[in-house]
């Protein structure tokens, strides 16, 4: 428990992002770790960046993951993961979505989305790319992509032992537990 592991998440305003990171830091504080947490919004609201940093052991001081300092990064979207890489340690972890979401230049036709994310990260890192919106869809709600790439960050960190499901219930709202975690479970599986 004394060792601290760094957690970086990133994706795009209404990805799910912050609820992620409090479903995380719920059930890591619940376990008896010490927990820190921070979040940047950025342009959230009109479909920009968002990113939350998790650290947690048996005391944390600072919630910041510097370059090079985060264990896993779970990106919630491709361009995510090219854009917080250089936040992983050499051989770390990346759960990658890999369904797009083309930022504004791209979808106005100005810029092309760029191919060979995978491949790129794939080069230094360990990859797990999901399919999180075709699971989710396939649950039932394709809102739910984010609880698919927990289950898979839960499952890549080995972090199974803690009951997320428990908390997952107290922080979604009541009637979209169920479908959250089905969706939650099937991340697990794809690790």
């Amino acid at each position: 428990m004394n060792e601290i592991k760094s957690i970086l998440l990133a994706g795009v305003g209404g990805q799910g992002t912050i609820l992620v990171s409090k479903i995380l830091t719920q059930g890591l504080l619940d376990s008896g770790y010490d927990v820190k947490m921070s979040e940047v919004h950025g342009m959230s609201q009109r479909g920009g960046s968002v990113s939350t940093q998790v650290r947690y052991g048996g005391k944390v001081y600072s919630p910041i993951v510097g370059l090079g300092g985060a264990d896993i990064l779970v990106a919630f979207e491709k361009l995510e993961a090219a854009r917080y890489s250089s936040y992983l340690k050499p051989g770390g972890i990346v759960v990658v979505n890999t369904h797009e979401i083309p930022p504004m230049p791209v979808s106005s036709g100005v810029k092309t989305y760029p191919e060979g994310i995978l491949e790129a990260l794939e080069k230094v890192f360990v990859t797990i790319p999901v399919d999180a919106a075709a699971v989710a869809s396939r649950v039932g709600n394709p809102r739910t992509m984010n609880l698919v790439l927990f289950g898979t960050m839960v499952k890549a960190l080995g972090m199974s032992d803690i009951d997320w499901e428990a908390v997952i219930r107290r922080q979604v709202p009541e009637h979209l537990a169920e479908v959250n975690i089905a969706a939650f479970r099937e991340g697990l599986s794809l690790a």
